[in-house]
């Protein structure tokens, strides 16, 4: 092992990094001894405290992700079945507006399913914008460089920060509805052009909510906990058991110096 040390006689709270050749992540020893890999455990470098999320949680993190798109992908085609049927003749062009600037869809719409009336029902849509209807009218080049490089972005900046352990456990929880739901909807939009929404309410005449779908639901719920999050006051990291972080002198106050134990003494008769 090539590395840097430092004397932890001179310097009891330095934490010295070094790379090994079969390592990607660094060694870290704190007072003297080993604590690991990174993996799950704290160090602290410096004021920082770097800790990476471990194998477990990164594997939970991905699994959470693929099931709760499953979930969304399953929710759609059922939509697609039971609230909509294929249209006969020609197809429109995808999200193209006709002369009366009206967005025929690409599948024949069939009576909703009424939950609570004049409330909730469940009833077929096509969005050719992002959640919620948003970009809606974009031309198709703007929406898919938008809604492409904006899913991709986020999806691997937020895995990233999980795995290298920044945020708290909202934001851990908040990572797989995030990118779950900007992968679902990304994935109608590359195999149709649009996204399936059907989940909709309104009141009456009065009131008319989006009809949004389950992954609109999932990164609501996520950028909900990621606001949260970031208002979050971490506390400062406890020392590692058996140690006592030194208190600093007070100003002005003398130092005592240490006899050394070889320094014979001289008691005068």
């Amino acid at each position: 092992m090539v590395g840097f040390h430092v004397g932890v006689s001179t310097l009891p709270r330095t934490a010295v990094a070094s790379w090994g050749a079969a390592a990607r992540w660094p060694r870290v020893v704190l007072r003297g001894r080993p604590i690991g890999r990174l993996r799950g455990e704290e160090a602290r470098v410096g004021d920082e405290v770097i800790m990476r999320r471990t194998n477990r949680a990164i594997a939970a993190c991905a699994l959470g992700v693929v099931a709760l798109v499953a979930m969304d992908l399953a929710s759609k085609t059922w939509a697609e079945g039971a609230l909509s049927s294929a249209r006969l003749g020609d197809l429109p062009e995808v999200c193209a507006a006709d002369d009366d600037g009206f967005i025929r869809y690409q599948r024949a719409r069939r009576p909703g399913l009424v939950m609570i009336p004049d409330v909730f029902e469940f009833e077929y849509a096509e969005n050719c914008g992002a959640a919620f209807g948003l970009l809606r009218n974009a031309p198709t080049m703007v929406r898919t460089a938008v809604f492409g490089a904006a899913a991709t972005a986020a999806s691997i900046a937020l895995f990233w920060l999980f795995v290298i352990g920044r945020g708290g456990p909202l934001f851990a929880w908040s990572v797989p509805l995030v990118v779950s739901g900007a992968l679902g909807n990304l994935i109608d939009r590359i195999r149709y052009g649009y996204v399936v929404d059907f989940i909709h309410f309104h009141y009456r005449d009065a009131f008319d909510y989006p009809t949004f779908n389950v992954a609109d639901i999932a990164i609501t719920i996520g950028v909900g906990l990621l606001v949260i999050d970031g208002f979050r006051t971490e506390s400062p990291p406890a020392p590692p058991p058996g140690t006592a972080e030194p208190e600093p002198p007070a100003d002005g106050d003398a130092s005592t110096e240490v006899p050394s134990p070889d320094a014979s003494s001289t008691e005068a008769p």
